[in-house]
């Protein structure tokens, strides 16, 4: 291994805490998130899920604690480099091409591949000259993940990305994605709320309640017994809730 192990890690969270003006949304959290997984970001409506999804891209900054990505600190300014980022809500110009969306891509990315971008969108079988308006919302899934994993990241986060989509196209792109992550080699962050589709396509689960990590590890050690995922993380769920409930 080069240089200190950290920089091979992509995320380190060191007791990291988020307030927002209503309250705590992350609480003294720690965490590593080791590479070449596919990671389940998984836990109850305001958990904290999209808050570390934040702190991980760069976008937020903690209030208290540390988060290094592969070594760096996010700035809380802009997108660490190394890191795509892709939410439910896609940012695509409904009056653009399929083309001109890519060229877009191109020009805020410095690490862009024209070639790998379009090879992406040629596989799901996206018009170039469509107007991303008239696509349907697998279709523009699949353009936004092009735009995602055309800059060639080392961590894809991915908050809910399917939640407007059909159960078939959520099937189709997220199979794609994960060929794309193995192949790669990136580190795939998927948080969803079905927790059912993320059984056999994650092989790594954090999860959250109330801004605390309740449980975190590769699927295999935390399940010797071969439970899955989704049992596993609704059990602890439950748990959680309980023991809430009677403190």
């Amino acid at each position: 291994m080069h240089g200190p192990p950290g920089q091979t890690l992509p995320v380190i969270a060191e007791r990291v805490s988020k307030r927002y003006r209503g309250g705590w949304a992350l609480r003294e959290t720690s965490l590593v998130i080791p590479p070449n997984r596919v990671v389940a970001l998984v836990g109850p409506n305001g958990a904290g899920k999209s808050t570390l999804m934040g702190l991980t891209t760069g976008l937020l900054r903690p209030t208290t604690g540390a988060i290094t990505v592969f070594g760096d600190r996010p700035t809380g300014k802009g997108l660490h480099p190394a890191v795509s980022y892709l939410a439910q809500q896609k940012p695509l110009y409904q009056q653009f091409t399929v083309t001109e969306t890519l060229t877009y891509g191109a020009r805020t990315n410095p690490t862009w591949d024209q070639g790998y971008a379009e090879y992406l969108v040629a596989q799901a079988g996206v018009p170039m000259n469509a107007k991303i308006g008239t696509l349907s919302g697998g279709q523009r899934t699949r353009v936004s993940l092009a735009l995602a994993l055309g800059k060639r990241p080392k961590l894809l986060l991915l908050d809910e990305p399917l939640a407007d989509l059909d159960p078939l196209a959520r099937e189709t792109v997220l199979r794609a994605l994960i060929t794309e992550a193995r192949t790669q080699g990136i580190t795939v962050v998927l948080s969803s709320h079905v927790l059912a589709e993320l059984e056999g396509v994650c092989d790594h689960l954090v999860l959250l309640h109330n801004g605390r990590v309740v449980l975190a590890g590769d699927v295999g050690g935390l399940s010797p017994n071969g439970v899955p995922l989704g049992q596993l993380a609704l059990q602890h769920m439950r748990a959680a809730a309980a023991q809430e409930e009677a403190a």
